[in-house]
């Protein structure tokens, strides 16, 4: 790991620190915009050959790598990081065609973004799963202590750009909550001026609290264009710019705040994608995407709303950009 981390730092010296960057995100519509959520950590996962066979869908963001006490990855910080069930799902989906993203963070488990001690070391942690799997794409997903933690947001921004100075061509998205009318500001204007550029600042625009009985796809589109001008702003792209460096995270069915997303939502919320060609377009969970046998469990195995099987990343896999 230090190797890297040093190797990670030296690729790092010639970037110019709080550099505002380019105004070209890579093209929407690549192959891993379109990733569904998949955890083979609880809720029935299923083979992801039958989703790919279903639906079309070519990609999946593997969910979570996290510490397992220290700055060392691990899936959901107890499985190991080759060798396992996750790794088979890798070889599995690669078989077909498909590829991963892998997920850092997420709502529950260790952190390595709070557990690594800096960003060096954080960035030798992130690189050791780059490695482990040759990848094309990573995802942050960063919520709950360590969104909150502004220090943490830094050192993972720092991180972020260590390692995007070392993998030339690698994807990187950042996942956080959103509130109705869009998220807050603070990481995607430290990232700004800290010099990073990511391929997707992505919402999760669901678990409002709020929401009662409205429209989630409404909800949504609402919640995106507050993200849009918030990127707009802190990169001073134009609008078009601002929209393909925009991702969403929806959640089908019921979510944890008894919302209601429906197929109809997703629907919509592609829709939405295609007019502004967003930089992706995923959602919690290919678990989640069959339709309960009777009541709704809520253990992630079913979406609790009427659907038929696989129809939400269906209905995302025809986003084409």
């Amino acid at each position: 790991m230090g190797a890297v981390a040093a190797a990670l730092i030296g690729g790092t010296a010639t970037a110019a620190a709080g550099a505002v960057p380019s105004d070209g995100p890579k093209a929407a519509g690549a192959p891993q915009a379109v990733a569904p959520y998949l955890y083979n950590g609880w809720g029935n996962p299923p083979d992801p050959a039958t989703v790919m066979d279903a639906t079309g869908v070519k990609w999946f963001t593997l969910a979570f790598v996290l510490s397992n006490g220290t700055c060392d990855p691990q899936w959901d910080g107890s499985r190991p990081l080759t060798g396992g069930v996750d790794a088979r799902t890798v070889a599995a989906i690669r078989a077909k065609g498909g590829d991963v993203v892998p997920s850092f963070g997420g709502a529950n488990g260790n952190k390595l973004e709070q557990t690594c001690p800096d960003a060096s070391a954080l960035a030798g942690a992130y690189q050791k799963v780059i490695d482990a799997y040759g990848l094309k794409a990573i995802d942050i997903d960063i919520e709950g202590d360590a969104y909150d933690d502004p220090q943490v947001q830094q050192k993972t921004i720092d991180a972020l750009k260590q390692v995007k100075a070392h993998n030339s061509g690698l994807t990187t998205y950042v996942t956080f909550p959103s509130a109705q009318d869009g998220p807050d500001d603070g990481m995607i204007k430290r990232a700004a001026g800290s010099g990073l550029e990511v391929d997707g600042w992505t919402i999760m625009p669901f678990d409002f609290g709020d929401a009662g009985g409205q429209d989630m796809g409404e909800l949504t589109k609402k919640a995106a264009e507050g993200l849009k001008n918030t990127v707009k702003d802190a990169y001073k792209y134009s609008d078009d710019a601002a929209y393909r460096h925009s991702g969403i995270s929806s959640m089908n069915g019921i979510t944890d705040a008894n919302e209601r997303v429906t197929p109809q939502n997703f629907e919509a919320i592609r829709a939405y994608a295609q007019e502004h060609h967003l930089a992706r377009l995923t959602y919690w969970s290919a678990n989640r995407d069959r339709p309960c046998p009777g009541t709704y469990p809520n253990d992630d195995t079913c979406s609790g709303v009427d659907q038929q099987p696989w129809q939400f990343t269906k209905i995302f896999a025809g986003y084409t950009g």
